[in-house]
């Protein structure tokens, strides 16, 4: 049986904003091998438009751009949306029951399969099994909230320091 993880970058405060702040080089490794060792990942619309810029190269990327895009690229991936038509390479779009498609997927695959979307999240809380939170020292005060809807009762299961100023805290459903 897989594990459904929800983890993303975030300010102090709560908002997720990948144009606010970026990983440094550290925790961008740690992105890297993160996507390489996922069995996929369920994205909602918003998330994987974003994320569909790495299916293509782009001239100035940096190496390791390079190697997180070939990551991405390899996984397979869910996108949950009712207004898509078509998603990209290596993507299986999902219109209708998404709690039973994505139970399904937890049931049949093992590994872990990544949420990506606060929103999304949101609509799996009672599949999610762990949520990982990134912890910027950045207060945005205003944005998309990681937690998009009602919070769900957590307890902390790990914190680790993922670079110089970035703070991972693991929970677990109570």
């Amino acid at each position: 049986m897989a594990k459904l993880v929800f983890g993303m970058n975030l300010s102090l405060d709560g908002y997720v904003d990948h144009e606010e702040f970026a990983p440094g080089p550290a925790l961008f490794r740690h992105w890297i091998e993160h996507v390489r060792g996922l069995t996929g990942s369920v994205y909602g619309r918003r998330m994987y438009e974003i994320m569909s810029y790495f299916d293509e190269d782009h001239p100035e990327w940096t190496p390791e751009l390079h190697e997180f895009a070939a990551a991405w690229r390899n996984q397979p991936k869910w996108v949950v949306s009712r207004s898509l038509n078509s998603v990209g390479p290596n993507a299986t779009l999902i219109a209708d029951d998404v709690e039973a498609a994505i139970g399904g997927l937890k049931r049949e695959l093992a590994g872990e399969i990544s949420v990506s979307g606060p929103e999304l999240a949101q609509n799996l809380t009672g599949l999610i099994d762990e949520y990982r939170l990134y912890l910027h020292p950045v207060v945005l005060g205003r944005g998309k909230p990681f937690f998009a809807g009602p919070r769900p009762r957590l307890r902390l299961v790990a914190s680790d320091l993922m670079d110089e100023d970035t703070m991972r805290l693991t929970y677990v459903p109570a």
